[in-house]
């Protein structure tokens, strides 16, 4: 009798091989691309900016300071970063899809920030240990196949007294699911359909954030890949989180 031995994972409700997610997960952002950051604004009526805005003033980014932006997409945190980190500081934009990655470059030229764009794996980091002051990922995390691994890579890289920030869809206030609910399998992927042509990914993005960690789950996972002192906020009622976590040693 042959076993097979291939290890899956989630892709929104699906079972898939790990091998398979990656496939996936890169199709959804090669056709979302061009209509991320107006989906963005369209899907959360603006709030995504105070969120980032909130992780941003939680980063103790000060002039001077190396930053890492991981699966930093169209480098809305990377920009506020190097606001933050001025002249004599570093700020590194990073992506594994060559689509989004274009974008937050060109975003970032855009802005006036002259910043390295590196496309890589989030679970294989190609920077050396104990550099950055803070490490962040935003709604990038979920999507990953194995975020235990991708957590001890950002761990890796963080000085010691460096902060890593996750923000991402989470767990809502109990009496709002219904609600919550509804807007997320049917309005999402019809708003997904009108404005990107893709009513599919939209569905992805809906089921991905049910079979994520709950805020607690992320905590345990982020302490068990060896970061101290991890608490975490809720924002708009638990529709989003930051989780804040340091390396001490």
């Amino acid at each position: 009798m042959i076993c097979d031995m291939t290890k899956t994972t989630d892709f929104g409700f699906r079972k898939v091989s790990e091998d398979e997610k990656a496939r996936h997960v890169g199709g959804v952002f090669d056709s979302v691309a061009g209509k991320y950051d107006l989906m963005n604004d369209l899907m959360s009526a603006g709030l995504h900016r105070l969120w980032k805005r909130f992780t941003v003033a939680q980063s103790g980014l000060r002039p001077g300071s190396r930053a890492l932006d991981v699966a930093g997409g169209t480098a809305d945190l990377a920009i506020q970063f190097a606001r933050c980190v001025g002249a004599s500081g570093q700020v590194v934009l990073t992506d594994i899809n060559t689509a989004m990655l274009a974008l937050g470059r060109d975003r970032m030229l855009d802005a006036g920030v002259t910043a390295p764009a590196v496309q890589c794996d989030a679970e294989r980091l190609p920077f050396a240990s104990d550099y950055f002051d803070c490490v962040s990922v935003a709604f990038g995390l979920r999507n990953m196949t194995r975020k235990e691994r991708a957590l001890a890579e950002m761990r890796r890289v963080l000085r010691p007294g460096g902060r890593l920030l996750v923000l991402e869809f989470s767990r809502v206030w109990k009496p709002l699911q219904p609600l919550y609910d509804a807007y997320s399998f049917k309005a999402l992927p019809l708003l997904g359909k009108l404005i990107a042509n893709d009513s599919d990914s939209y569905r992805y993005l809906a089921e991905s954030i049910r079979v994520h960690p709950d805020q607690g789950q992320l905590k345990t996972m982020m302490e068990e890949a060896g970061l101290e002192r991890v608490e975490y906020f809720n924002l708009s009622a638990g529709v989003v989180a930051l989780h804040r976590g340091y390396k001490l040693q």
